[in-house]
């Protein structure tokens, strides 16, 4: 303290200070202008004296106090009912419970690591849109794996696999559907785990679309095959299989359920099981075969039909032979009398077994072209087999012929709804049979329209023939409407001689159809009767809507089997069937 007021008082009094100078510049300040400085004082300033700031006198060292001693401690008792109680319980996270938790969050990592990989779809053979699906799929799933709980496949991914493995049942490759190992060890990483879980994944969905028809894009054959294919959603795949009682069961739902399907698969397994390894050969023609006969064709016939181990007499037309000639015939929808006829001998020489094969195939496959759901009534015509079936539940309640288009102007392949019926139609030409036909006439004789009773309208540069209603009408006294990007449909014709062909390949591509009256009055019901339908001709264009629509699938199958169980086949009339057996690579 001493030291701090010897400074403060060596500040305050070095040198000289004006005390005027600091008064007068402050009235300078407060007139707002310049005043006259007055004369200053100096004042002189004698030498300090700290006198009065000497240190006091040193105290004397204090001495030591003695102090009491406390008195002793008194004794503490505690009773039992004040004892300190242990702490409440708190519970502490299940290690178990945690690990589990934590390796579901390490799978769902690695699963969308996997997935939001480039590399991952080209290798799973996956879509860019499958990519969003799949996520969502198993960002909501919930486990992190579809296919794998606890380090274990499900019984569901065991089904699964084995349906994959049976898809030749259905006409498919195995080896499209490459399915990962099953015996990963329990102690593999993550990564592992999901990209083994996304390629079982991968096989499912690709089984489910492939089975619907996915193999080949149908349009591609040809721009009037255009079926509208019903492709599943990786994600709905995945949930309906993944999840199903019978996984199994649930995958092989995606293949056709109708039974024409069924019953061409039901004559493959037929012929893989009787023909394992039959070979091909070539019969010559010669005199018809009875049980008893000798023939050099005999041991031709004998390996043709698989019977192995040959009797002495290699040339005798035997009763086993004729036996199995016998089954042969049936097989194929031939008299079952057991002769070596011309017609059996042209039906043994025909397609070997891997060709029959192919053909049930390439047929199995145009099934997938399908809706799953013909409809509870609806109309089938079978271009190969110039046929049209009305189908009542399970039931044909109408069949008559039908003539399809010539090769040059083929009928197209798809489904639509029929919506309505004209009677009396009028006709307008379309432009391709206008350009290609039409014109051409009318160049040569202007009068060709006249005489053909067609109405020439021109609309500038513009020219439409329409033909009017009446018994010359190409499109006869009633058509079928069911409205399709090709603009063709059913109608009546007034040519009907020409359905007494065998081949009734004759029309522009629409399908005029036999008794069409007869088949209004089923489409229709009983309020419209064939003779009150007919009643309707020659009164003016008619439309007359159907109560609910009714679907039209216009199919193209060169392989049937009837009602009886017999194989039936049909001419390839334009190749189709050839270019499905060529993009299966069959």
């Amino acid at each position: 303290m001493l030291s701090l007021r010897k400074t403060a008082l060596w500040l305050g009094l070095l040198g000289t200070v004006s005390l005027m100078s600091l008064a007068a510049g402050a009235a300078e300040g407060d007139a707002g202008g310049p005043q006259p400085i007055p004369p200053s004082v100096t004042i002189d300033v004698a030498e300090p004296s700290f006198a009065d700031v000497a240190p006091p006198p040193a105290a004397p060292a204090p001495k030591d106090v003695a102090l009491p001693d406390p008195p002793p401690a008194a004794p503490v008792t505690i009773d039992a009912a004040e004892v300190i109680r242990p702490l409440p319980d708190i519970p502490l996270p299940d290690s178990a419970a945690a690990l589990a938790a934590a390796q579901k969050d390490w799978l769902r990592v690695a699963v969308e690591a996997r997935l939001s990989a480039d590399l991952t779809l080209r290798e799973l053979r996956l879509r860019q849109s499958d990519r969003e699906s799949l996520s969502a799929y198993y960002a909501k799933a919930e486990y992190p794996l579809a296919w794998i709980r606890d380090g274990a496949f499900t019984p569901a991914a065991q089904a699964a696999v084995a349906r994959i493995k049976a898809a030749d049942e259905d006409g498919l490759d195995p080896a499209d559907y490459p399915i990962p190992d099953l015996r990963l060890p329990k102690s593999a990483p993550p990564a592992q785990w999901a990209e083994t879980d996304l390629k079982l994944s991968a096989a499912v969905i690709r089984y489910a679309r492939d089975a619907r028809g996915g193999r080949i894009d149908p349009s591609r054959l040809s721009p009037l095959i255009t079926p509208k294919l019903d492709l599943p959603d990786a994600g709905d795949v995945l949930a309906r299989v993944a999840e199903a009682a019978d996984a199994g069961a649930a995958l092989e739902t995606y293949n056709p359920p109708h039974e024409g399907y069924r019953a061409l698969k039901a004559q493959l397994a037929k012929l893989r099981a009787t023909h394992p390894s039959q070979p091909s050969v070539k019969v010559p023609k010669g005199p018809t075969l009875r049980v008893g006969m000798r023939d050099d064709r005999v041991p031709l016939i004998r390996s043709r039909l698989n019977l192995g181990k040959e009797p002495e007499d290699r040339t005798v037309y035997d009763a086993r032979l004729a036996s199995a000639v016998a089954a042969f015939q049936k097989e194929q929808g031939l008299p079952g009398n057991g002769m070596l006829g011309p017609e059996t001998v042209a039906a043994l020489s025909g397609p070997s077994v891997a060709r029959m094969e192919g053909e049930l195939i390439a047929n199995m496959e145009r099934w997938r072209w399908l809706p799953s759901d013909l409809g509870e009534r609806h109309i089938m015509v079978n271009v190969p087999e110039f046929s049209l079936r009305l189908v009542d539940g399970s039931d044909v309640i109408h069949q008559t012929r039908v003539i399809v288009g010539k090769e040059q102007s083929q009928t197209p392949i798809f489904s639509e709804n029929m919506k309505y019926l004209v009677i009396n139609p009028s006709w307008t030409v379309p432009p391709s049979i206008l350009k290609k036909e039409f014109l051409p006439a009318l160049a040569n004789d202007p009068y060709y329209a006249e005489k053909k009773g067609y109405k020439v309208i021109r609309k500038g540069n513009r020219i439409t023939v329409q033909q009017p209603p009446g018994e010359r009408n190409a499109l006869g006294f009633i058509k079928f409407m069911f409205p399709n990007q090709h603009a063709v449909y059913l109608h009546d014709t007034p040519n009907r001689k020409l359905f007494g062909a065998g081949k009734r390949a004759f029309s522009h591509g629409c399908v005029r159809v036999d008794q069409p009256f007869q088949l209004a009055e089923e489409v229709l019901g009983e309020k419209w009767s064939e003779e009150k339908l007919r009643g309707l001709i020659g009164k003016g264009e008619r439309y007359l809507n159907l109560s609910r629509p009714l679907p039209v699938h216009l199919t193209y199958f060169t392989l049937a089997v009837d009602a009886k169980g017999q194989m039936k086949t049909f001419e390839d009339l334009y190749g189709f069937n050839h270019k499905v057996r060529e993009a299966l690579g069959l």
